[in-house]
């Protein structure tokens, strides 16, 4: 094997994580400087992953985007497994899964909200100033904004082959953009409610997340093992994800043979979505080590929050910098206007509806819920985290938990979602009944989130 430079596939890897390390420092050395920098709040991920952008804009760097979205993609996934392998706190056990259906409700009546004002601005446009304009490309908002790259990538490219020049690169412009508004609005908001006393930001790591660990039981007598803490945490985390792969694969084939029309649309929900498949089967091993704890078979817990959460972050600010480094700031070409009314109009509608529905949903953690929630439905999973840690850092709270359980909802709930998606493109009559049937769908989801909201507070 050829060891030296030559050897592209051996030495690329080091490289671009190399990039990504060197702007993290960076960025943490301007933040622990800059006094204005520092008392932005933006994030030390955040800010390296802009760094990194304009050094590959300007050539100064040059980035494998195709490695930068494997570690976005691979990032979401393996963040999410070690927040789950997590032993939840006494006063969170039972209660996990309780708001992940009104979860899912408010992540979907978002997607409702944004589809509705973007139609109506597509629309807008192809009876008014761009007679020529595609009318259904107002369903790319939620698909950008909601959904992420993935589905805007997807649905671009199907409206695209339907007549709609550009759609690919105006999707895939919606999704980078939407991630920009997710750390950068999301961070003036954070700014604004701490200067009004609304929230306050968290530091330091409670010495109870120690107390009751297998890997912190040398205080009560000692352990003799033989390999690292964060190794056994590693291998818990990467297993799991193994069993991920296998399992979504598995459902993917069987859906193939089953349908090949299904498949076509649902595989690229589960591939897209396989952080869920991945928390769902972290908690199951979770919950079976718990069992085989009381039970005596085992005698020490195996996870360790303290570690699980330090790699959670890692993962997570590796994705955030790739995340941000993969944008292609040139993905428009003659659609400035529809680009600037859709992003500008999901912005504040986006928080306007959520402001609204997470008061009833997230009652005893309002704004953590609500900024979890703002930076996944504009951004994508990772940058709602992102936003969330500022303000709970330790995620002590279900909010980071609850874009999971949502989310695995919202598969469900959102199945109307891609009808409508297909149904808009068919014919301009077909997409004012999309219209329509949205704004409907988006009625009955948000009478249903104040309806539960209602009775669940009579329970108590």
């Amino acid at each position: 094997m050829d060891y030296s430079a030559v050897n592209h596939q051996l030495w690329n890897p080091i490289i671009q994580l190399g990039f990504i390390a060197a702007v993290i420092l960076f960025a943490n050395f301007l933040r622990q400087t800059i006094k204005p920098i520092q008392k932005s709040l933006l994030p030390v991920a955040v800010l390296g992953g802009f760094i990194l952008l304009i050094l590959k804009q300007c050539g100064i760097v040059q980035l494998d985007v195709e490695f930068l979205e494997a570690l976005t993609y691979h990032g979401i996934a393996l963040g999410f497994i070690a927040m789950s392998l997590r032993t939840p706190a006494e006063r969170e056990v039972g209660s996990e899964g309780k708001v992940g259906f009104r979860s899912g409700a408010v992540i979907v009546s978002t997607y409702m909200i944004q589809g509705v004002t973007g139609l109506i601005i597509t629309i807008g446009l192809a009876l008014t100033v761009r007679p020529d304009m595609f009318r259904a490309a107002g369903l790319l908002l939620p698909m950008g904004f909601g959904q992420g790259p993935g589905q805007a990538n997807n649905v671009g490219a199907s409206y695209q082959s339907l007549g709609f020049e550009g759609g690919h690169s105006f999707g895939l412009a919606i999704a980078a953009a939407g991630y920009i508004v997710a750390c950068v609005v999301g961070v003036i908001i954070l700014n604004i409610l701490r200067s009004r006393g609304k929230i306050r930001i968290s530091t330091g790591i409670r010495p109870a997340d120690h107390e009751t660990d297998y890997f912190h039981a040398e205080k009560q007598g000692g352990i003799s093992e033989s390999i690292d803490k964060l190794s056994v945490q590693l291998a818990m985390i990467v297993i799991v994800y193994l069993v991920t792969y296998a399992a979504t694969d598995g459902l993917a084939s069987g859906i193939a043979a089953l349908s090949e029309g299904l498949a076509g649309t649902v595989n690229t929900l589960l591939w897209g979505f396989n952080f869920i498949i991945g928390s769902s089967i972290a908690i199951l091993l979770r919950v079976i080590l718990e069992s085989l704890r009381k039970k005596d078979a085992i005698k020490r817990r195996y996870q360790d929050n303290y570690l699980l959460n330090r790699l959670s972050s890692s993962f997570f600010d590796i994705m955030i910098v790739a995340g941000i480094g993969c944008i292609n700031i040139e993905e428009i070409h003659g659609l400035v206007i529809p680009f600037i009314l859709l992003v500008s109009a999901g912005t504040v509608v986006t928080w306007l509806h959520l402001r609204w529905v997470c008061r009833a949903v997230y009652r005893d953690y309002y704004y953590e819920g609500l900024i979890s929630m703002y930076g996944m439905l504009t951004g994508t999973i990772s940058s709602g985290v992102l936003l969330v840690r500022e303000i709970d850092p330790q995620l002590e709270t279900p909010a980071a938990n609850n874009m999971v359980a949502g989310s695995g909802f919202g598969i469900l709930l959102g199945a109307p979602v891609l009808i409508l998606v297909g149904l808009a493109a068919k014919s301009p009559a077909m997409c004012y009944v999309t219209l329509v049937l949205a704004f409907l769908y988006l009625l009955v989801l948000d009478v249903l989130i104040f309806k539960v909201g209602r009775r669940s507070k009579a329970a108590k």
